[in-house]
């Protein structure tokens, strides 16, 4: 673990709607961190990403803020690649002795959601691991700046947010009860990634070893107010 990646998720003082913007007065009480790790194996693209992070007690709200470019998305269903498209990923491992959950999302809005507890590679995807159903991940919600679809690319300067809650229900519905979140320490990572655009890039916020943003050894720590 990179134990000095550390982020703080402040408590909200009020309900944070999924349409309040990055400058509103809700998301000023959260802090702010940079995924700003590039892997060398992207393009020269680097795209500025910044992420805030709050919770109640139903779950966590996230908001992430990319200056962009060469911005493309074609996938809109879930669990379609979104990770192909200009996407945005949040990784997060409630318990050390657990598996990890990945929410990624795509700038259109659209998002996958796995609980993998082996990530060894195979063909399918990972050695242990299961795809969130849809009567579940539907309790997600994500709301971005940008249509559902961006086609063709946009290769000029554009900024966009994508907005996201998970419930604590969902965490909980493959760990058992998580009890009051104050207090607790989780594990994760932050990413933006745009594989298929004509200039691909792989960034984090917790530096990963390997060509591999899922690499749960790598995560950094989560702490909660």
């Amino acid at each position: 673990m990179n134990e000095r990646v550390i982020y703080t998720v402040r408590l909200a003082v009020a309900a944070v709607p999924l349409q309040a913007q990055w400058a509103d007065p809700i998301w000023n009480q959260a802090d702010t961190l940079e995924i700003a790790h590039f892997r060398p194996e992207g393009s020269d693209h680097r795209p500025r990403t910044s992420a805030r992070m709050l919770y109640d007690t139903t779950g966590v709200y996230g908001i992430f803020r990319v200056e962009d470019r060469y911005v493309r998305c074609v996938r809109t269903e879930y669990h379609d690649p979104v990770w192909r498209d200009s996407c945005v990923e949040f990784f997060a491992q409630p318990r050390p002795d657990r598996g990890y959950f990945n929410f990624e999302f795509n700038c259109g809005g659209a998002f996958l959601c796995m609980y993998i507890t082996n990530p060894e590679r195979i063909p399918d995807g990972f050695k242990e691991f299961v795809k969130v159903p849809a009567a579940i991940g539907r309790t997600i919600r994500a709301r971005s700046s940008l249509p559902q679809r961006v086609d063709p690319e946009i290769p000029t300067p554009v900024v966009w947010t994508l907005s996201f809650f998970i419930p604590f229900a969902l965490f909980e519905h493959y760990l058992g009860s998580l009890g009051a979140p104050a207090g607790q320490t989780w594990r994760g990572n932050f990413y933006k990634c745009a594989d298929e655009s004509s200039h691909p890039h792989w960034v984090s916020w917790a530096p990963v070893d390997e060509f591999n943003f899922h690499r749960p050894t790598c995560f950094g720590k989560i702490q909660f107010a």
